[in-house]
């Protein structure tokens, strides 16, 4: 039996609202705007529409920064989704959410319920979910907790994704130190849209009734989102942790498109994070009305619930749709037919009257059969919940020199064995072991799957098709905010370029520690100044995103890591390009700039066990130039493979090429500093190629046209051997040699996650 709920008085003096996660000064401002106590239900509530998670009053004003408008933009941010037009009447829904919290707690249901909500994200626009990828963190796997994590993380992904019927097809693995405490499990979902056909969460028309649709609702996933919210997320209870049901996923998936397709929807949103409250309150905010819920009517799967539980439970599989009066009947009807519960629980009301007094907006009113339960005005839950100026200090780390000091590390003494070396670094190495989990060939149009630079996955008439990638280094953001942010949207659109894809727009997911910290805080700001410069240079806006602070335990924070989720347009699927090396007797052309360090790479951190700065530079018009003639030299048909040169450096992308072609290279490189450097060194606006012997000059010709370097490596054999030649600053220096066989390379980097995880 459940205690007796607090009065408002008691709450009030015995500050059980610091339990709900709200400050003294938040409270006070509560109860000056209602004009009175809040009750426990208000409480509850304005604790988790003003969380971190929901009211994003640390980011808000920062992300107004962001460019998010352009000539294929559908939809930005503000909805459940971005959507972007690709022509002949079909739009790309596309979004990425963070469930780092819970899955630090319960891995398995906290990864898989992280792919349910997004998949709800994109199909509550109406676009029917077609891939799935990933971005995900973790500590060393010599650490049995890590791999602990790491392997019920990719299970409860894999299950979801498999059982639900939406293809993984790429993504990300990364493991460091940094994530030991707390791992990021980013997830991205991909959708196709009609664009005459987009639906928004919306509650428009006064006394338009409002359905709670999907599974019953339960008590799993109370305060979920304040969870998200606050620091040290193991010190909380698996309760927190929603428990989720691809089967009845699945069947809400096709419900809730149906619905929309027929024309019944005026309104429809997942019951995310804080359920009920938060869908409920950003439906009326968008339309400026009320909404008037009874929560006696909610179906229930556990007796004896309170108000204050159904309101605030993140029960899955569950959505909120305003329908059109008069076609409740048919709504339940398609429901129904889907083995679904679809029960009025309200009504859209209507604004307030007295608006210069109550604010824009109407009232949020909480029944329980015919008794008030709470009574909120819903500009006050949304529109007016805090937004903070945090204060933001450069930290002291970034000025040590003893951190700047990658390229002072001793020359290496054995490159052949740190070649090994870094292939077998789990960062680095294949990830097969994740995505062999993932049924990635679900629904039959993937036709790039894991393990290239992008996934691509065919449109309906298998003539277009759709490029996706993820991409983030936290370790070139914590070693420079600004310019690792940078790098990190230009290699997304690397990526799909590599592929031969247009870049259309980014969704982001920017995790970090406690905003609370003027260092946390200002690589934030400092990360959002990047994004948002790379993208205006690039010409790809923002169109939607997520925020997740408190990646944070026992004073350890993360490093600074903004994952960077993009999309892209392949105009004609013939023309499409992966990075296995093709033929014999073929050029390999590294495309843009030579200049590398290194500082901020794999190399450097695999000799140090740290990591060591400073991130490399970067050149946006340079790193714009490479982008568009790649894409150019691809659609002339000129190139047989490209590959993006990123972890590892050169060597580890000409080595990668090289196994997933099973065929050798020869290359011979001008080395006039440190061999290591020019083998293993970073930096962007780099891409390999491989050109047929009659296309090279035309490739040549064309970056001498568009001012980009180009300088030709080697060329491809079929011999079985990797063989590098580094020549000093005379042609009369002793060369430098490196030679392995593609059989050694694909041993080390194929069995290093295998041989971790056993």
């Amino acid at each position: 039996m459940m205690a007796e709920e607090p009065t408002p008085e008691r709450i009030r003096d015995q500050r059980i609202y610091r339990d709900f996660g709200l400050r003294d000064d938040e409270y006070e401002r509560i109860c000056a705007r209602l004009g009175r106590l809040p009750n426990y239900v208000e409480t509850g509530i304005f604790s988790v529409m003003w969380s971190e998670h929901c009211s994003y009053k640390s980011s808000r004003k920062h992300l107004r920064a962001l460019p998010t408008t352009g000539r294929d933009v559908l939809q930005g941010p503000g909805e459940n989704a971005g959507i972007v037009d690709i022509g002949g009447g079909l739009g790309v829904a596309f979004k990425m959410e963070s469930h780092n919290h819970p899955s630090a707690i319960e891995p398995y249901q906290g990864a898989a319920t992280g792919v349910g909500g997004i998949i709800r994200d994109i199909f509550t626009m109406g676009a029917r979910p077609i891939a799935l990828l990933d971005s995900l963190r973790f500590g060393p796997l010599d650490r049995e907790r890590n791999r602990y994590l790491f392997g019920r993380v990719v299970a409860g992904i894999a299950s979801y994704g498999n059982c639900v019927g939406i293809p993984t097809v790429g993504g990300e693995v990364v493991f460091d130190e940094a994530y030991t405490h707390n791992p990021l499990v980013n997830v991205m979902c991909v959708g196709l849209i009609r664009s005459d056909r987009i639906a928004r969460g919306v509650a428009e028309g006064v006394d338009n009734p409002v359905l709670v649709v999907g599974a019953k609702t339960g008590r799993d996933g109370i305060h979920g989102a304040t969870f998200a919210s606050v620091e040290d997320p193991q010190s909380h209870e698996r309760s927190a942790v929603q428990v989720g049901d691809p089967f009845m996923e699945k069947l809400l998936l096709e419900a809730c498109l149906e619905l929309i397709e027929r024309g019944i929807v005026v309104g429809i949103q997942d019951m995310g994070a804080a359920g009920l409250a938060s869908a409920s309150a950003e439906m009326a905010s968008r339309a400026g009305n009320g909404i008037d819920i009874d929560v006696a009517l909610v179906p229930r799967r556990e007796t004896g619930m309170t108000p204050y539980e159904v309101m605030l439970s993140e029960s899955q599989e569950r959505m909120l749709v305003v329908v059109q009066r008069g076609r409740e009947a048919e709504a339940q009807a398609i429901f129904t037919k889907w083995g679904l519960d679809a029960v009025v629980v309200g009504r859209v009301a209507p604004p307030l009257s007295d608006t210069s007094a109550r604010g824009v907006g109407g009232l949020l009113c909480i029944r329980e059969g015919g008794r008030v339960v709470g009574e909120i005005p819903v500009a006050a839950l949304v529109d007016e919940a805090p937004v903070y100026d945090r204060p933001a200090e450069r930290p002291a780390y970034l000025d040590d020199p003893a951190l700047m000091a990658a390229d002072d590390l001793p020359a290496a003494s054995d490159l052949t064995a740190d070649l090994l070396s870094l292939l077998a670094r789990p960062t680095i190495a294949s990830k097969a072991y994740v995505y062999r989990q993932y049924d990635f060939m679900v629904r039959a149009s993937t036709v790039i799957r894991p393990g290239a630079d992008a996934a691509v996955v065919a449109l309906p008439d298998f003539s277009r098709g759709i490029a996706m990638t993820t991409d983030g280094n936290g370790r070139y953001v914590y070693l420079d905010p600004r310019r690792g942010s940078i790098h990190a949207v230009a290699e997304a659109a690397r990526n799909l370029v590599c592929v031969g894809a247009r870049p259309l727009a980014v969704t982001d997911c920017l995790n970090f520690g406690n905003p609370g910290k003027p260092g946390i805080f200002y690589q934030f700001v400092e990360s959002i100044r990047g994004i948002g410069e790379a993208c205006r240079a690039l010409g790809i806006p923002v169109v939607s995103g997520n925020v997740s602070f408190y990646n944070e335990t026992g004073g350890q924070d993360i490093f600074p890591t903004p994952v960077i989720g993009m999309v892209g347009l392949v105009e004609n699927l013939e023309h499409l390009i992966t990075p296995d090396l093709k033929a014999a007797g073929d050029v390999l052309i590294l495309l843009g700039s030579d200049a590398v360090t290194l500082g901020g790479s794999e190399y450097a951190a695999m000799r140090s066990g740290r990591a060591l700065g400073p991130t490399p530079p970067v050149d946006l018009g340079l790193e714009g130039r490479v982008q568009a003639m790649c894409r150019e030299v691809i659609g002339a048909g000129w190139v047989r493979a490209a590959h993006d040169v990123a972890d590892g450096g050169l060597a580890v992308a000409v080595a990668e090429m090289c196994i997933a072609g099973d065929t050798g290279a020869v290359l011979e490189l001008a080395a006039p500093g440190r061999a290591d450097v020019a083998l293993f060194g970073e930096g962007g606006s780099r891409i390999v190629l491989e050109v047929a012997p009659e296309h090279v000059a035309m490739v040549e010709q064309t970056a001498a046209m568009r001012d980009v370097p180009c300088t030709t490596l080697g060329y491809v054999t079929d011999d079985g051997w990797l063989a590098l030649t580094l020549y000093g600053k005379q042609r009369s220096d002793i060369p430098v040699k490196v030679a392995l066989s593609v059989k050694a390379l694909r041993e080390q980097w194929e069995g290093a996650l295998v041989w971790a995880m056993h």
